[in-house]
């Protein structure tokens, strides 16, 4: 399995789920999953490293896509990793919260 929902993203987050947002700084800016670490998708196969550690890490971007490549990465070098289907829009879209602003990425 490479992808989770929403409901399943949702209750995984509530738990304390480490999330990576592979979206542009100024993407990124606009609203983004609290808490979400921003790691570009150009800069996931170098930043591997940072990322490491146990249990499953969620990746989002701005719709799914650029996610399930950035997934599929981390998978293959030996994390466990799920793509979120529908990514910020459709966490935005659920109602759920969102940081956003110039200050976002401190």
């Amino acid at each position: 399995m490479l992808e989770i929902d929403q409901q399943g993203f949702a209750a995984a987050y509530a738990e304390g789920a480490r999330v990576i947002d592979v979206r542009e700084p100024h993407e990124y800016v606009t609203g983004h999953v609290p808490g979400a670490q921003l790691i570009p998708l150009r800069s996931v196969a170098s930043s591997v490293g940072q990322i490491e550690g146990s249990g499953t890490v969620y990746v989002i971007c701005a719709t799914g896509n650029r996610s399930k490549t950035a997934a599929r990465t981390l998978i293959d070098a030996g994390l466990v990793a799920l793509s979120v289907q529908g990514g910020t829009a459709g966490w935005i879209a659920a109602g759920h919260p969102v940081v956003q602003g110039p200050n976002a990425l401190a």
